[in-house]
């Protein structure tokens, strides 16, 4: 499609795709999306993206990102069926984590039948130099159908300036002038929290973070799981001896071994039922099962930073359960989110064994902070050796594991 041109949009449901090649000094980009009323957001909850993954109405989600053949999408879904009657337009936008869409080759977007999986529309973008963001393209409505146009609106001003655009308000510092007398209390007036734009992306040259410089020092930290869901598993056998027929098989478990400053140790996993809980030792709880992959829910573990002082060390890890025999482009990506600071994440993109066990993430207490440092390490468990002791064995936990069952 030309820039400006437009076409009809039938299918009841989509997958919009932004794409792009990856390669040596290529920024990050991330996909995003504004439900508009007149051109507006009508609050900030109209604003989907890595940071706020779904629309409270059901009809907008983001879904992270894969990696194939060469090519990284980041996927959003949207519902026009679900789109709210006065929502006239869904902005779909992209921004550069790291340097400028100059820098970021094969950029487009494009609109995929969700149910069908047919290319319904695509634009590639070639014009890109100093824009940190961009308006690519847009679902709306016209005389009871959708239709989507190509854009290609840039901005220099980054997602920040994107979204102020539309009417979000953005969580930066305000300073008021020196020269100005200070403002007169006021009774305080419980205001919607604004959007924040920040996220840590951990990397092997960059692998670890502290909590406390990033602001995430208290409330529950959830840590998401999601996985690629869209790919068939056929042939590959599984814990209970049967081979795995589609997606719908795949179970990934993600887990957490745990010190306590006290000398106490354990695990939080679904195997066994030991689910843990927050407001008690081992203050770490997983929500549940979930075989879904989706960012929206996924596998999530609850820490409780109000006890962090309680940690000497945790260790989150994945395991397959069933469904295949490596994480080997099963995509999954890991973001753990404070209450309070910026979420940090990794993708697990560089499996190349069969390893059907991951370390994830060591987390260490260091002077009532707690450090989190990236170990996306791939273990490859021995014949008769589970998961979970093969993890203890490589970090040194010293725990005595006996055959657990869902």
């Amino acid at each position: 499609m030309a820039k400006g041109a437009n076409v009809a949009v039938p299918a009841p449901a989509v997958r919009v795709e932004l794409g792009w090649r990856p390669g040596p000094g290529v920024p990050d980009a991330d996909a995003s999306a504004l439900l508009l009323v007149s051109g507006k957001v009508r609050s900030d909850a109209d604003f989907v993206f890595y940071n706020q993954p779904a629309h409270a109405s059901g009809a907008v989600r983001h879904e992270g990102k894969t990696t194939t053949g060469g090519t990284v999408t980041d996927t959003l879904f949207v519902d026009l069926a679900r789109v709210e009657a006065d929502i006239e337009r869904v902005v779909l936008a992209a921004s550069a984590d790291g340097g400028t869409f100059g820098r970021v080759p094969g950029l487009y977007i494009r609109v995929v039948d969700a149910a069908a999986g047919t290319e319904l529309a695509r634009f590639d973008s070639a014009d890109a130099t100093v824009e940190t963001a961009f308006v690519l393209g847009e679902l709306y409505r016209r005389q009871g159908a959708w239709k989507f146009r190509a854009v290609g609106q840039g901005y220099d001003t980054g997602l920040e300036g994107l979204a102020t655009d539309y009417g979000i308000s953005v969580d930066e510092p305000r300073r008021t002038p020196p020269t100005e007398p200070a403002p007169v209390a006021a009774p305080p007036v419980r205001a919607p929290e604004p959007v924040r734009l920040t996220k840590v992306t951990l990397t092997k040259s960059a692998p670890t973070v502290s909590l406390a410089k990033q602001g995430g020092t208290a409330g529950v930290m959830r840590v998401n799981l999601n996985w690629e869901t869209r790919k068939q598993f056929s042939g590959w056998g599984s814990k209970r001896g049967r081979a795995s027929a589609n997606h719908r098989d795949l179970d990934l478990d993600l887990c957490a071994l745990y010190e306590l400053a006290d000398g106490r140790k354990g695990v939080v996993q679904a195997l066994g039922n030991a689910f843990g809980a927050l407001h008690q030792p081992p203050y770490i709880h997983l929500d549940g099962d979930d075989r879904s992959g989706t960012v929206a829910t996924g596998e999530n573990i609850g820490i409780n930073l109000d006890h962090k002082d309680a940690f000497r060390r945790i260790l989150l890890f994945v395991t397959i359960y069933e469904g295949a025999r490596s994480f080997a482009d099963l995509h999954a990506t890991v973001t753990l989110q404070p209450l309070n600071g910026a979420p940090i994440d990794f993708s697990l993109d560089e499996c190349t064994v069969p390893s059907t066990v991951c370390a994830l993430a060591l987390l260490t207490h260091d002077g009532g902070d707690l450090t989190v440092q990236r170990e996306a390490r791939y273990l490859v468990p021995a014949r008769g050796v589970s998961p979970q002791r093969t993890v203890d064995q490589v970090y040194g936990w010293g725990m005595d594991w006996t055959p657990g069952r869902k």
